[in-house]
């Protein structure tokens, strides 16, 4: 999953068909001195970089307003694309209708990869029986198909419990949601029937206080509640095993 910054440049006429992808020829950064305020708005999973870049800029550029929000990948595509923020914080590159979007607007902008992340799979601490899950398994979880099927642990592996399972996740405007869509169900859509939040600190909150929960979010979200979260290693069914990104020795 890849983090991206998209950063306001210039722009152009409604009908212009040049290209969205580059800074546009002669052109220099505004001076800070012309600039009352700056909007970043979009994932929720680059915003720690993002507070951390503008808590500096803020000790050179005092005056200058900073205002950074989460509304996930597509909620901040969608906003940037109409004119209403400067930059947009993604974790997934910006897709073909976007562009579109931009493009007709007259925004152009400029493509900042900026970090790789990772997917954390989490449970509940007092949840003693799922230390791992296959991506099969996970598959039969999520998939649209288990809407208001797959309701407790045990049907998920029948050595597990037979307690309630309740799923915390992304929303739908999220890229992690996108990603997370694409490798585990094959397809751009999951069950509907979860708590899903633009907002990773709601889910981390769900999800600790619920002992049958199983959630989906950003690794440095984890990072920072591990005394409140138990992360799920996982088996993607060709002998690799992976917790958080990371190979399991």
């Amino acid at each position: 999953m890849v983090g991206v910054v998209m950063g306001l440049s210039s722009c152009t006429t409604p009908n212009s068909t040049s290209s969205t992808s580059t800074v546009p020829e002669n052109s220099s950064p505004v001076s800070s001195t012309t600039v009352a305020s700056i909007k970043i708005d979009g994932s929720s999973t680059v915003r720690p970089i993002s507070d951390a870049v503008a808590a500096e800029f803020r000790k050179d550029r005092p005056s200058v307003e900073m205002s950074v929000v989460e509304s996930g990948t597509t909620g901040g595509f969608r906003k940037f694309c109409a004119g209403e923020t400067d930059i947009s914080n993604a974790s997934r590159p910006i897709s073909t209708e976007e562009i579109a979007a931009c493009r007709q607007s007259g925004i152009r902008y400029v493509e900042l990869p900026i970090a790789f992340d990772a997917l954390t799979i989490v449970v509940n601490p007092q949840n003693d029986w799922a230390t791992d899950l296959t991506v099969e398994e996970l598959k039969t979880i999520w998939e649209p198909a288990a809407q208001g099927k797959i309701k407790t642990w045990m049907q998920v592996r029948s050595s597990f419990p037979n307690q309630p399972l309740t799923l915390y996740g992304a929303g739908t405007d999220s890229g992690t949601y996108d990603y997370f869509a694409e490798v585990i169900t094959g397809g751009t859509d999951t069950r509907s029937d979860y708590t899903g939040s633009e907002n990773d600190t709601v889910l981390v909150e769900g999800v600790a206080k619920d002992p049958g929960a199983l959630g989906f979010f950003g690794l440095a979200y984890y990072e920072q509640s591990q005394n409140r979260l138990k992360a799920v290693a996982v088996d993607d069914g060709k002998g690799n095993i992976r917790l958080v990104g990371v190979p399991v020795q």
